[in-house]
């Protein structure tokens, strides 16, 4: 039986409903437009809509938006990935109607005013600087760029101070109305609500949107040579960055990539590379790897801090645990462990009823149906040790991945 029900309104935008029996609900708008579909030089022109957002409607202030749902106890939060832009909120059961109708507001009502605008540049100018001032999170942009060179996948979410500085109000009008698809988008709901409640709010606050069937045609990504490249900076630690274009969404191969990251330097502290680097010759504090799938490529990477004499060192034992996995197969009990390790990861994350909903929306607008727990520990116990080990080879050969190294200026 499904956990969930969907309701599809005449202009296009699906209702999602999660019934759920707790004190706290959640809701969130999915929208299936990102920075990689800002036009070339405006990069940055995505997440500066998403602040605008929360700056004036037809009929709300500044003020007004922030204290609707905060004086009721609930909490409204946004965020701007490559491919969707998400508003969400959080509130006690009694206030669905009031969230869901603040959250139409500002994404569908939203003025844009010039003065609001130039104040907004100021601060996401400051959130530039401060992710400056993070190498950790400034390196994973860069190595973006490395790997997406000429599209704007490799683009910094954020943009540069240069192009939000030169943002004008009509290329933002003009950016939702090119991608701000209804049928591309999903409101979901997590609480203790009825079909019959949800579908009458969702019909008088969302069923009155314009349809908009816009089409978008997103830029074909081609894959990049392996490049090395070193960038001296005023750091005390050295950063470095190993990785490549990866599966997209769709691909077959995705199951069994998942189940390899989360073997060589996933989520926990069992993962070999931080068996190997951190707890066993403790080079570094930090060392992890990420898989993250798009809906027309991939990317794989792993990351780790350490000190600059120590880099030569972390990465060869990294060389070290990815030559094992390209040469020796799983045995069945380690390939069983690893299924059950990330079954019950999965499992610990159902606790995000958050981060459960807004994966469910996506889902729906990625593959037009959503997977049940069941459905999910399936695909993943299917996944045979031959197909790891054929994912390593063709993934992480040497000569397919690039590095991005901070080190310390001299």
């Amino acid at each position: 039986m499904r956990s969930y029900q969907i309701i599809q309104l005449a202009n296009g935008i699906r209702i999602l409903l999660q019934p759920a029996k707790s004190v706290i609900s959640h809701c969130c708008l999915v929208i299936n437009a990102g920075s990689r579909d800002e036009e070339v030089g405006a990069p940055g022109l995505a997440h500066f809509i998403e602040h605008l957002l929360f700056k004036q409607t037809h009929k709300r202030n500044t003020t007004q938006i922030l204290n609707r749902l905060e004086l009721v106890g609930g909490d409204l939060n946004a965020y701007t990935t490559k491919e969707y832009t998400c508003l969400q909120a959080s509130f006690l059961k009694p206030h669905l109607e009031r969230a869901m109708e603040l959250l139409q507001d500002i994404a569908f009502c939203s003025t844009f005013p010039e003065s609001e605008m130039e104040k907004e540049k100021e601060v996401v100018l400051d959130e530039i600087l401060s992710y400056e001032d993070q190498p950790e999170e400034a390196i994973n942009d860069d190595f973006e760029s490395m790997l997406f060179t000429g599209h704007t996948l490799g683009e910094n979410i954020l943009g540069t101070p240069q192009s939000v500085k030169s943002f004008r109000r009509q290329q933002l009008m003009d950016f939702i109305a090119k991608n701000y698809n209804t049928h591309e988008m999903v409101f979901a709901i997590s609480g203790p609500y009825t079909l019959a409640k949800v579908q009458k709010l969702a019909e008088g606050y969302f069923g009155q949107i314009p349809e908009n069937r816009s089409v978008k045609h997103r830029l074909s990504v081609t894959k990049n040579l392996a490049q090395q490249k070193t960038v001296y900076k005023p750091i005390n630690q050295a950063h470095c960055m190993l990785g490549t274009v990866a599966y997209d969404i769709h691909s077959p191969k995705k199951p069994a990539l998942l189940l390899l990251n989360n073997i060589l330097g996933g989520t926990g502290m069992s993962s070999r590379l931080n068996l190997e680097i951190r707890e066993k010759y403790g080079i570094a504090y930090t060392i992890e790897s990420n898989y993250s799938p798009l809906t027309d490529t991939g990317l794989f990477s792993i990351y780790f801090g350490t000190d600059a004499e120590k880099v030569e060192k972390a990465l060869a034992l990294i060389h070290k645990e990815i030559y094992k996995l390209s040469t020796q197969a799983l045995g069945k009990i380690q390939l069983s462990q690893a299924k059950k390790r990330f079954t019950g990861q999965i499992a610990l994350g159902e606790e995000n009823r958050m981060g459960v909903l807004i994966s469910m929306a996506k889902s729906l607008l990625d593959y037009g149906k959503i997977d049940s727990l069941k459905e999910i520990y399936e695909k993943i116990n299917a996944v045979s040790a031959q197909e790891i080990l054929a994912a390593s080879n063709e993934l992480l050969a040497p000569e397919n991945l690039s590095l991005l190294l901070y080190q310390p200026e001299q």
